[in-house]
Order: structure tokens, then C-alpha cells, then sequence
């Protein structure tokens, strides 16, 4: 019997503006909801084959993700199932991607592979922006992703309810999205200069 029944997962790099946008959904769902015991939101950031383990214990999985489909920006495309692993591999973007891919192909191999899942993507506007946040209209997509993971999650038969408060987690304050984008310079000097939070000096 596997412990976790459903995995809710986001994956990305938030310090490279659109490939965030599965940390930033996982983020958003954690701070507006809360679920039962059987249920795991998980920031998987970058960490690849790490993330096998979760994905092995998952009965159901749904992942955010930024992916590059060749559509307009800003599009979202959902997957399901069989269609996961070929919609994550339709274009390389960064090696976060091709590390789920492993993981995803891992897990078949072992016969331990969700008998559900759902992958929510969107198309990136930009990625080559070194400490730049989610482009509005990507960003304007966290809702719209919300309420199809939602219904989802719902016709699997999971509960949830609002939480009365948003959760935050204390040591994770500086890269939650608001205060993450607050904290960056003018894209002007962010371009000239860096990001002080992530460059070691000026150049």
C-alpha cells in the first residue's frame, strides 16, 4: 500500500523567471489550502532523480511545471497520464525537466509508477532572466492552474478546505513570490549590475 495518495508537485528554478512557475502554484495551493494526511505538497525544485522516492509512493500525482510547447506565451496545456512523459520531453528546457523525465521513466521501470497523473504546464514568456520573477502573463496562469488541480483533485475523491490564514513558511519567507520580487533591483540595474541577493559582487 503506498503511504502518500496523492502528490502534489511543482518543479523549476525560481531564480530563472518563468521556470519558476511549478514552485510558485505548489506555493500558492500550500498558503491558500490545507489537506489531509494523505496528501503532499512538495516544492521539487531542481532535484531530479531526489524526487523518485515521492513519486514512488504516489498513488495519484499532479505536477505544475513551465513547458516549452512552441505555443504562445502564457498557454497552458494539460496532460494526463500517458500523455505526461511526452509532453515533458517535447523540448528540453532546462535540466530540471530532463531530470523528471528520469524520474518519471524510473519509477515505470521499477512497476512503481502513479496509476494516475496529471501534469498542468505552461508556456514560458522568458527564462534567460537571472534572478527575474514569473512574466504577467504566465504568472496571471497560478489561479487558472489552482481550479484545474483542484477539480482534479476532486474527482479523485480528495478533500480540502481554505485555510483562515495564509501559511508561510518562516524560513522560506524571502522567496515567496511577493516578497521575492519586492526585494529585486530596476531591471535596469539588475541588467547592468546583477542582483545583489544572488551576485557576489558588481560587475
Amino acid at each position: 500500500m503506498k503511504k502518500t495518495k496523492l502528490l502534489i508537485l511543482g518543479i523549476g528554478n525560481i531564480l530563472w523567471a518563468d521556470e519558476g512557475f511549478g514552485v510558485r502554484c505548489v506555493e500558492a495551493m500550500n498558503a491558500a489550502y490545507q489537506f489531509g494526511d494523505d496528501v503532499t505538497v512538495l516544492d521539487g525544485g531542481t532535484q531530479g532523480l531526489y524526487l523518485l522516492p515521492f513519486l514512488e509512493e504516489a498513488r495519484y500525482l499532479i505536477v505544475f511545471d513551465a513547458v516549452d510547447y512552441g505555443k504562445a506565451p502564457g498557454e497552458m496545456v494539460v496532460a494526463k497520464d500517458g500523455e505526461v512523459p511526452r509532453f515533458m520531453g517535447v523540448k528540453k528546457m532546462s535540466l530540471h525537466q530532463t531530470g523528471f523525465q528520469e524520474v518519471i521513466a524510473c519509477a515505470s521501470l521499477g512497476g512503481k509508477l502513479p496509476e494516475s497523473m496529471m501534469l498542468i504546464g505552461v508556456q514560458p514568456e522568458q527564462l534567460d532572466d537571472f534572478g527575474g520573477s514569473l512574466r504577467d502573463i504566465v504568472k496571471q496562469q497560478i489561479p487558472r492552474a489552482l481550479e484545474v488541480a483542484l477539480l482534479q483533485l476532486r474527482q479523485w475523491g480528495f478533500t480540502y478546505s481554505k485555510r483562515d490564514f495564509h501559511d508561510v513558511d518562516k524560513h522560506q519567507h524571502v522567496l515567496q513570490m511577493d516578497e521575492y520580487e519586492a526585494g529585486r533591483p530596476s531591471a535596469e540595474l539588475a541588467c547592468r549590475y546583477g542582483d545583489e541577493r544572488f551576485m557576489s559582487g558588481q560587475a
